[in-house]
């Protein structure tokens, strides 16, 4: 025994004296640090061999393009958006001169022969591209072909031999991993900046098609394009968007994942466009409110707000109301788990869904058409015709189905529930809405003690609502 306690007294605890004893103790203390530091050491991730591997595949992008009388590209800080794409214009401040506008980002090479990764928002519109080395060599770039959608675009420079980077499989990231990217913020070449993964599967507005990976990896204005690697050094994702009030990194970055880009680069390298699965559904979240309201024990699913007239959804039988639970084995547990699926399915696809419809487990085969962007809106008459009891005004339309919304009480029902002046209620505890009469009646026969689903249109989408009825 090194020491021993005696008894504590007024004065508190006493320890005897022993000189050995004491040096034994220090020496384990030294011992016990040291192994700390080299757990704490060992846990912190060494990143210098890996920039120093991986940088020479990663490049510099300088974009020229004649704006021909039209305005160039607004600057970060011109954005009223929160969430930016981070284009660097180098001449930022500065007068204009002429019709020319410069902009630059980053990007990575993926095949030896000279195929390069970037943001199709980096090249967009532009007349010249230039893809500069880490080793000062500088090419010029043909634009093989881009997609808006997943913001992916394909240059090909004409070199041989050239260093690539290694790909990894973003489908088995975590949250909490270490993450690196390299880029060339504010044009300062080759910056590499750490961080870890945030969170996966991120939708972001007007990116449904998009499952990003969101990092605190800092990321500014000329990063766009660039590479996210993973501990190993390996590319699994291109840095493409943040989330700002100042056009600088305020902590929430967002990548687009490798799987994902490849797909698109692919697609771009065969046949110049990028092809996406269908359904013809608009969907929305659940909430708990809404889920006991559809007779669900939870919130998950994709419940389908609408379906496409003569859409693949349509054809196959599925109707507004059902929630989706899986599509194609690939369970569904938020709405925005769904559009990243479908569109990487190909058109032409029969593919399994499992649905929940009237609280009962469905499975139906669809067969997956292909994305268009045309979208069907609704147009009303308004005629004041009061609804006490759920607290609005509303009034007939011109189409088939669904009442007008012209006032709401703020502190009625309807208003609770999340129902606005300009919405158009299309059903009311899954009965198709016809007629302001119909839905008094409905109102009039409905219990007050259950969450009842009120489907609305709202501008050209469509949402189911939770709604609870005051007592008649």
């Amino acid at each position: 025994m090194l020491y021993s306690l005696v008894p504590a007294s007024a004065s508190g605890p006493h320890v005897a004296r022993n000189p050995l004893a004491t040096r034994w103790l220090a020496c384990a203390l030294i011992i016990l640090i040291t192994a700390s530091g080299s757990v704490m050491a060992r846990a912190m991730p060494d990143f210098a061999p890996l920039v120093e591997r991986v940088s020479p595949a990663v490049v510099n992008i300088r974009a020229v393009g004649d704006l021909a009388g039209q305005q160039s590209e607004p600057t970060p800080e011109q954005m009223p958006e929160l969430f930016r794409r981070f284009f660097e214009d180098p001449r930022r401040g500065q007068p204009p001169r002429g019709q020319r506008k410069f902009g630059q980002g980053s990007g990575f090479i993926i095949s030896e022969d000279g195929y390069v990764l970037t943001n199709a928002h980096v090249v967009r519109g532009a007349g010249e591209i230039q893809v500069i080395m880490s080793d000062r060599r500088e090419f010029e770039a043909e634009l093989i072909g881009d997609d808006p959608r997943s913001d992916v675009a394909l240059l090909k420079i004409d070199a041989q031999n050239l260093p690539t980077v290694e790909l990894g499989d973003s489908d088995d990231l975590k949250v909490g991993q270490w993450a690196l990217a390299i880029g060339n913020p504010f044009g300062f070449e080759h910056t590499a900046t750490q961080g870890i993964i945030s969170a996966l599967s991120r939708s972001l507005p007007d990116e449904n098609y998009v499952p990003f990976i969101q990092t605190d990896v800092a990321v500014n204005p000329g990063n766009s394009g660039g590479p996210l690697f993973d501990e190993e050094g390996r590319v699994i994702g291109i840095n493409s968007q943040i989330y700002s009030r100042t056009g600088g990194y305020m902590g929430l970055s967002f990548s687009i994942p490798i799987n994902m880009a490849m797909s698109v680069s692919d697609q771009l390298r065969e046949q110049g466009f990028v092809s996406r699965g269908w359904l013809g559904v608009s969907i929305q979240d659940l909430d708990q409110t809404l889920a006991e309201s559809f007779g669900m024990e939870n919130a998950n699913g994709a419940l389908i707000a609408s379906v496409m007239p003569d859409g693949p959804a349509a054809e196959a039988g599925l109707r507004s109301g059902d929630v989706i639970l899986s599509f194609r084995g690939k369970q569904i547990t938020r709405s925005h788990d769904l559009p990243p699926v479908v569109a990487a399915t190909p058109a032409g696809t029969d593919a399994n869904v499992k649905i929940l419809r009237d609280g009962k487990p469905r499975e139906i085969e669809v067969q997956v058409g292909s994305l268009k962007d045309d979208r069907q809106l609704a147009s009303a008459v308004q005629k004041k015709t009061p609804q006490g009891r759920l607290g609005l005004v509303a009034g007939e339309t011109d189409a088939e189905e669904g009442v007008l919304v012209r006032e709401v009480n703020p502190r009625g029902a309807a208003a609770r529930a999340g129902i606005r002046s300009g919405d158009i209620i299309l059903s009311f505890d899954h009965t198709a809405v016809k007629s302001t009469r119909q839905l008094s009646k409905l109102v009039q026969d409905s219990p007050s003690d259950k969450p009842i689903a009120v489907l609305i249109q709202r501008d050209s989408s469509t949402q189911f609502l939770a709604l609870t009825l005051p007592e008649a």
